[in-house]
């Protein structure tokens, strides 16, 4: 049938990308690697050391998912050949939307697992750490501040991340002043690491009487989180830790206790909280945790030799340099400033419609076209 020749053609068109995927991967040496891994962990004393067997057992389950990523492709790309096959030589139309719905799938996993092998930055497959924070003008932007956490919220909790509040600032009368997110997974900070800047807003006011039209600013910044063993020295004399007690909006959170820590790292002014953690003490690791994490970010991206070069306030984002605008009126449209990838679809957005946005930045990337 014409409709089945049509899809399978359709199919036959990605067969290069398949190997091409496969061969970036490199499959045979992943295995390779995990077999030598594997041995490793069946040796006396393994255990002994849970820092290093974790490392390993880590690297392991790493290897495995890119294994598996690359063979899941090229299984469901022969799966659905034959299907396709086996349908025209039975003529059998009512498999004609299974069959349509996924090859749909295989051309959004086939690009989706494309871009992951981009990720293959010092970073990239780190955990990340993003922070939020509502730019001038009060009640408006901070409910845009709140708008785009619940924005990133969405789409990390779609891909499978586990996203986790670690800190937040509640607006005057709505939205958030500022609020710092954990998103927890592999190659979390290599997707997201595009996002930082300044992210405008264009809409009417609902806290406008007059019903005007507003623009509002929230920025947003993003770091990998750092493995505890990454070779960096934080002084306790060049820390002033104090404690204070968590607060949120609607009773979310029990104020019995002066648990959550904010930490000012003195040399460079730098200042990191955490209050959503049980206990002090699991503030303040999650706290140092982020501020290494910045140290190490602002370091890499000043192209810095030391920690100690960092020197005042870092001012990683200007307002002026507005990476996205998102336009509820007069018409709808989001539009990404540096690689001019657009969504009319303003609410998807809203939702965590944001793979075309990431994958748009991570494609200029490689081609170093940013």
């Amino acid at each position: 049938m014409l409709e089945f020749e049509e899809l399978k053609l359709r199919l036959e068109g990605y067969r290069d990308e398949v190997k091409s995927l496969e061969e970036a991967l490199d499959l045979d040496t992943l295995k390779g690697e995990i077999a030598e891994l594997e041995t490793l962990t069946t040796a006396d004393g393994f255990w002994d050391d849970q820092k290093r067997s974790g490392e390993i057992l880590k690297n392991i389950s790493a290897k495995k998912g890119k294994v598996a990523l690359g063979e899941g492709v090229r299984t469901q790309f022969e799966d659905l050949l034959t299907l396709i096959e086996l349908a025209d030589e039975e003529q059998d139309i009512s498999l004609l939307d299974e069959i349509t719905s996924g090859v749909e799938e295989f051309e959004k996993g086939l690009s989706a697992a494309t871009l992951s092998t981009l990720l293959n930055g010092e970073y990239d497959s780190k955990n990340a750490i993003l922070t939020f924070h509502a730019g001038a003008g009060g009640t408006e932007a901070q409910d845009w501040a709140e708008m785009i956490v619940r924005m990133y919220t969405r789409w990390g909790e779609a891909h499978g991340f586990k996203v986790k509040m670690l800190d937040f600032l509640d607006g005057e009368e709505a939205g958030l002043k500022s609020a710092v997110l954990s998103f927890e997974g592999i190659n979390a900070y290599g997707y997201l690491k595009g996002e930082a800047g300044v992210h405008r807003l264009v809409r009417i006011s609902p806290f406008d009487s007059s019903g005007r039209r507003h623009t509002s600013f929230a920025s947003l910044e993003v770091m990998p989180e750092i493995d505890d063993d990454t070779a960096i020295e934080i002084r306790p004399e060049d820390l002033k830790i104090d404690t204070y007690r968590s607060g949120g909006a609607g009773g979310q959170h029990v104020n019995k206790t002066e648990s959550a820590i904010r930490i000012t790292h003195i040399p460079t002014g730098i200042i990191v909280a955490c209050q959503n953690e049980r206990s002090q003490h699991q503030n303040k690791e999650v706290a140092l945790k982020i501020l290494k994490s910045k140290l190490i970010e602002i370091k890499e991206r000043e192209h810095l030799d030391k920690i100690e070069d960092i020197k005042g306030v870092q001012k990683e984002i200007a307002w002026g340099s507005q990476i996205r605008s998102y336009v509820f009126m007069p018409y709808t449209l989001a539009k990404d400033h540096r690689t001019g990838a657009e969504n009319g679809n303003i609410n998807a957005v809203m939702d965590g419609d944001l793979d075309g946005f990431i994958n748009a930045y991570l494609k200029a990337l490689s081609l170093g076209e940013i």
